[in-house]
Protein backbone atom coordinates (compact mmCIF):
# COMPACT_ATOMS: atom_id res chain seq x y z
CA UNK A 1 0.00 0.00 0.00
CA UNK A 2 0.88 3.60 -0.90
CA UNK A 3 0.40 6.53 1.21
CA UNK A 4 -0.11 10.14 -0.18
CA UNK A 5 -0.35 13.49 1.64
CA UNK A 6 -0.54 16.72 0.27
CA UNK A 7 0.21 20.35 1.46
CA UNK A 8 0.93 23.65 0.28
CA UNK A 9 -2.92 24.28 -0.76
CA UNK A 10 -4.81 28.18 0.33
CA UNK A 11 -6.25 30.99 -1.14
CA UNK A 12 -4.38 33.32 -3.14
CA UNK A 13 -5.13 36.35 -4.99
CA UNK A 14 -5.49 36.54 -9.18
CA UNK A 15 -2.05 36.71 -10.56
CA UNK A 16 -0.32 34.75 -7.84
CA UNK A 17 1.95 31.65 -6.85
CA UNK A 18 1.41 28.18 -5.09
CA UNK A 19 3.31 25.16 -4.91
CA UNK A 20 2.12 21.81 -4.03
CA UNK A 21 3.49 18.81 -2.73
CA UNK A 22 2.79 15.32 -2.29
CA UNK A 23 4.72 12.95 -0.16
CA UNK A 24 4.76 9.21 -1.15
CA UNK A 25 5.48 6.82 2.12
CA UNK A 26 4.43 2.69 2.44
CA UNK A 27 5.21 0.25 -0.24
CA UNK A 28 9.22 0.90 -1.23
CA UNK A 29 8.47 -1.64 -4.43
CA UNK A 30 5.72 0.38 -5.56
CA UNK A 31 7.48 3.51 -4.87
CA UNK A 32 10.82 2.79 -5.85
CA UNK A 33 9.85 0.91 -9.13
CA UNK A 34 8.81 2.61 -12.39
CA UNK A 35 5.77 4.68 -11.77
CA UNK A 36 4.02 7.73 -12.76
CA UNK A 37 2.92 10.39 -10.50
CA UNK A 38 0.54 13.83 -11.23
CA UNK A 39 -1.85 16.04 -10.15
CA UNK A 40 -5.45 15.79 -10.87
CA UNK A 41 -8.08 18.88 -10.11
CA UNK A 42 -11.81 18.72 -9.18
CA UNK A 43 -13.62 21.67 -9.61
CA UNK A 44 -18.04 21.98 -8.05
CA UNK A 45 -20.01 20.67 -10.70
CA UNK A 46 -16.98 19.30 -12.75
CA UNK A 47 -15.07 16.00 -13.03
CA UNK A 48 -12.04 15.66 -12.16
CA UNK A 49 -9.18 15.75 -14.71
CA UNK A 50 -5.15 15.69 -15.16
CA UNK A 51 -3.11 19.00 -14.56
CA UNK A 52 0.03 17.53 -15.22
CA UNK A 53 1.97 13.86 -14.70
CA UNK A 54 5.51 13.18 -14.80
CA UNK A 55 7.28 9.31 -15.01
CA UNK A 56 10.26 8.33 -12.34
CA UNK A 57 12.53 8.94 -15.67
CA UNK A 58 11.23 12.72 -15.23
CA UNK A 59 9.10 13.10 -18.47
CA UNK A 60 6.41 15.45 -18.25
CA UNK A 61 3.05 16.10 -19.94
CA UNK A 62 0.35 18.83 -18.97
CA UNK A 63 -3.09 20.02 -20.00
CA UNK A 64 -2.72 22.83 -21.92
CA UNK A 65 -4.87 25.12 -19.71
CA UNK A 66 -1.48 25.30 -17.80
CA UNK A 67 1.25 24.94 -20.17
CA UNK A 68 3.69 27.91 -19.27
CA UNK A 69 1.82 28.40 -16.07
CA UNK A 70 2.30 24.94 -14.08
CA UNK A 71 5.69 22.99 -13.77
CA UNK A 72 6.03 19.52 -11.91
CA UNK A 73 9.01 18.06 -10.76
CA UNK A 74 10.03 15.03 -8.34
CA UNK A 75 12.34 14.30 -6.33
CA UNK A 76 13.09 10.43 -6.16
CA UNK A 77 14.96 10.67 -3.09
CA UNK A 78 12.27 12.28 -1.51
CA UNK A 79 9.41 9.90 -2.87
CA UNK A 80 7.93 13.70 -3.44
CA UNK A 81 6.16 15.23 -6.01
CA UNK A 82 5.81 19.39 -6.68
CA UNK A 83 3.47 21.39 -9.15
CA UNK A 84 4.57 25.12 -8.71
CA UNK A 85 1.50 27.14 -10.13
CA UNK A 86 2.55 30.53 -11.51
CA UNK A 87 -0.04 33.34 -12.50
CA UNK A 88 -3.20 31.78 -10.95
CA UNK A 89 -6.79 32.18 -12.49
CA UNK A 90 -10.00 32.26 -10.90
CA UNK A 91 -10.45 29.34 -13.01
CA UNK A 92 -7.66 27.45 -11.33
CA UNK A 93 -9.59 27.00 -8.16
CA UNK A 94 -10.36 23.68 -7.28
CA UNK A 95 -9.73 20.32 -4.81
CA UNK A 96 -6.48 19.37 -6.22
CA UNK A 97 -5.20 15.98 -5.71
CA UNK A 98 -2.26 13.84 -6.07
CA UNK A 99 -2.13 10.41 -7.76
CA UNK A 100 0.48 7.56 -7.86
CA UNK A 101 -0.01 4.84 -11.01
CA UNK A 102 2.53 1.99 -10.15
CA UNK A 103 3.45 -0.14 -13.36
CA UNK A 104 1.05 -2.39 -12.54
CA UNK A 105 -1.97 -2.45 -10.15
CA UNK A 106 -4.90 0.09 -8.98
CA UNK A 107 -3.91 3.44 -8.59
CA UNK A 108 -3.26 5.70 -5.29
CA UNK A 109 -4.85 8.95 -4.03
CA UNK A 110 -4.28 11.61 -1.88
CA UNK A 111 -6.66 13.15 0.11
CA UNK A 112 -6.92 16.48 -1.85
CA UNK A 113 -6.02 19.86 -0.49
CA UNK A 114 -8.04 23.21 -1.90
CA UNK A 115 -6.46 25.82 -4.26
CA UNK A 116 -9.00 28.80 -4.19
CA UNK A 117 -7.96 31.76 -6.42
CA UNK A 118 -10.21 34.73 -5.73
CA UNK A 119 -9.06 38.55 -5.24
Amino acid sequence: QVQLVESGGGLVQPGGSLRLSCAASGSISIISSFNTMGWYRQAPGKQRELVARITRGGTTGSVDSVKGRFTISRDNAKNTVYLQMNSLEPEDTAVYYCNLRPRYGNDYWGQGTQVTVSS
